[in-house]
């Protein structure tokens, strides 16, 4: 039995979990009525053709990528945690975001976490050319460490693997080192490392890097 009441945000969330597990060649009016339990053209009532739902669905991400709010005591903390809650997000709707790219929308939706970081380089006491460089790093960071994530991820099995590679006997004079890179790499715990250093050095660097 059809439903006798549906919202546009039902729909759309219905929609966007479909994409996010599926992708968007998932997404069909027929497939997601069936989701939803009700029928087809209760669907096109709510959000048009296939194509509008795309276009509400590109809108809706780009809505939720900037609910981005920073915590933490220090400049330095609130922009790792910027950087981990648009780390997390882009990792969890691929899909979405590809779309989101496709549109041309992607400056757009990267602009509130832009701004967060603003804010807080500028309570570093960073301005002008020094803070936008700072800003920028920290984005390029993030995106850049997602594709390498992401590809780590996507790639075939190695042989050897890295376990393999790194024997204690590679490294005589320092197997505790070739013990820890014969362990898997812990993502998260080096995302942190690594951008943490960056924005220390990025807030505290006396002199910019010739332009």
């Amino acid at each position: 039995m059809a439903r006798s009441t549906l919202t546009r945000d039902e729909v759309l969330a219905a929609a966007a979990s479909l994409v996010k597990q599926h992708g968007p060649a998932a997404l069909t009016m027929r497939k997601l009525a069936a989701e939803l339990g009700t029928a087809v053209t209760s669907i096109y009532w709510h959000v048009g053709n296939r194509e509008s739902l795309l276009d509400a669905l590109v809108e809706r991400t780009v809505q939720e990528m900037g609910a981005i709010r920073p915590a933490g005591r220090t400049p330095v903390e609130r922009i790792l945690s910027v950087a981990r809650i648009l780390r997390r997000e882009l990792r969890e709707r691929p899909h979405l975001i590809a779309m989101v790219h496709e549109r041309g929308l992607t400056e757009r939706m990267f602009l509130p976490a832009q701004q967060a970081l603003v804010h807080e380089v500028h309570a570093a006491g960073l301005r002008g050319a020094r803070a936008a460089d700072a800003v920028r790093a920290v984005q390029f960071q993030i995106v850049g460490y997602l594709l390498v994530e992401r590809n780590r991820e996507r790639s075939p099995a190695q042989s050897p693997a890295e376990s393999d590679l790194w024997d204690p006997s590679v490294a005589p004079d320092d197997p505790e080192l070739a013990r820890a890179l014969a362990r898997p790499a812990d993502p998260e715990r080096l995302f942190l490392l690594s951008l943490r250093a960056l924005v220390r050095s990025l807030l505290t660097s006396p002199n910019p890097p010739p332009r």
